[in-house]
């Protein structure tokens, strides 16, 4: 297997295509007809365009804070081939792409940014946890859900995603020990987008690459280019084939670049350059799946039409959500405890105090 012949010791990673779209690894490329290969593609792009229209709502103060996907899609489109109906997506915050091939709408997604909690009910989604934006916690869920999953006997496989700067937290660490000690069916994603926020992988961890604390577990691990589509696709497909088999977890490391802001809140100008920016540009996912495309001569809708009507699509969906039902203040308060507790009487007493001041005011 890939995990054997790539190992995070040696620091290799794995990769079939470069960034001029040419195949460099015939041996491993994957047998995928061009339908699948031009779907790949078009869910990358609706990602995209997604992603930065949800940036420009939030810029014009139509949406909270948010954080954009860009440069990060291809790990989203392989995963999504991969990871089947029942089995399990444990999100962080940076998995769009994932959770919409999984069924969850923009407009919940869209609800989640406007701060409205209906945003985490999937309706059509099965087996997707909400964003968990405390950093690492998800892993731990990920890992009791695979224990469930084994202790059950079901046919299920779980898929969490984490950062690079996420791999400094003890639920990391645990989360992935009692993974290996228990053997449980998950597959471990590091999204190493090289910042955790401003701070840079090479502040993370004296290891010689992510994948490699793999070892110390006991499980496999592999560095794969994170923005080659195929070569994300086959790690997952033998990672995929590896759990299901008994044989326990397994971390993939996948090696991107966060192009946009960590968050609308973030400026990436003042923690990297602009060589290092530009250097990055040219390991574009969308850009390299598409050289490839035209190489072999794949024939492709015309791109522009496209993003006209996943515009129309996404505009749509964010303006249900942007006029959808306010959150009801009861259920943010009311839920949490048999007895509310005194802290959360005063806490809604003050905001409902707040409200009627509002109001007045108008």
């Amino acid at each position: 297997m890939i995990f054997q012949e790539f190992n995070p010791i040696e620091d290799k990673i794995f990769r079939i295509i470069d960034n001029d779209g040419e195949v460099i690894d015939t041996k491993h490329f994957p047998s995928l007809d061009d339908d699948i290969i031009l779907q790949a593609y078009k869910s990358m792009l609706f990602a995209r365009t997604a992603d930065q229209m949800a940036v420009s709502y939030q810029r014009q103060g139509r949406m909270y804070t948010y954080p954009p996907i860009i440069g990060q899609e291809a790990i989203q489109a392989a995963s999504s081939f991969v990871v089947r109906p029942q089995d399990w997506v444990v999100p962080a915050f940076r998995e769009m792409g994932l959770m919409l091939a999984k069924g969850v709408s923009l407009k919940e997604i869209f609800l989640y940014y406007l701060g409205n909690e209906e945003g985490s009910n999937f309706q059509d989604a099965h087996h997707v946890l909400p964003f968990c934006v405390p950093i690492g916690s998800q892993y731990l869920h990920a890992t009791g859900i695979g224990y469930s999953v084994k202790y059950q006997q079901k046919d299920e496989v779980v898929f969490p995603f984490i950062g690079d700067g996420g791999t400094s937290e003890g639920d990391f660490s645990e989360a992935l020990n009692f993974a290996a000690v228990w053997q449980v069916p998950i597959v471990f994603t590091i999204q190493n987008n090289q910042y955790a926020i401003s701070v840079p992988v090479s502040e993370q961890t004296r290891s010689i690459n992510l994948a490699v604390k793999s070892v110390a577990f006991g499980m496999p691990g592999i560095k794969v280019d994170g923005n080659d589509f195929f070569a994300m696709y086959v790690a997952y497909k033998e990672a995929m084939d590896y759990v299901r088999a008994g044989n326990g977890p397994v971390l993939i490391e996948a090696y991107t670049y966060r192009k946009g802001a960590h968050t609308t809140s973030d400026d990436p100008s003042k923690y990297r350059t602009k060589e290092e920016e530009q250097l990055w540009e040219k390991a574009d996912p969308l850009l390299r799946l598409r050289k490839y495309i035209d190489k072999n001569g794949i024939v492709m809708s015309d791109e522009d039409e496209l993003i006209q009507e996943y515009k129309k699509e996404v505009d749509k969906q964010f303006l249900e959500a942007e006029n959808f039902r306010p959150y009801e203040l009861d259920d943010v308060f009311n839920y949490m405890y048999v007895e509310m507790p005194e802290t959360l009487i005063k806490q809604k007493t003050d905001y409902e105090q707040y409200i009627s001041w509002r109001k007045k005011r108008k």
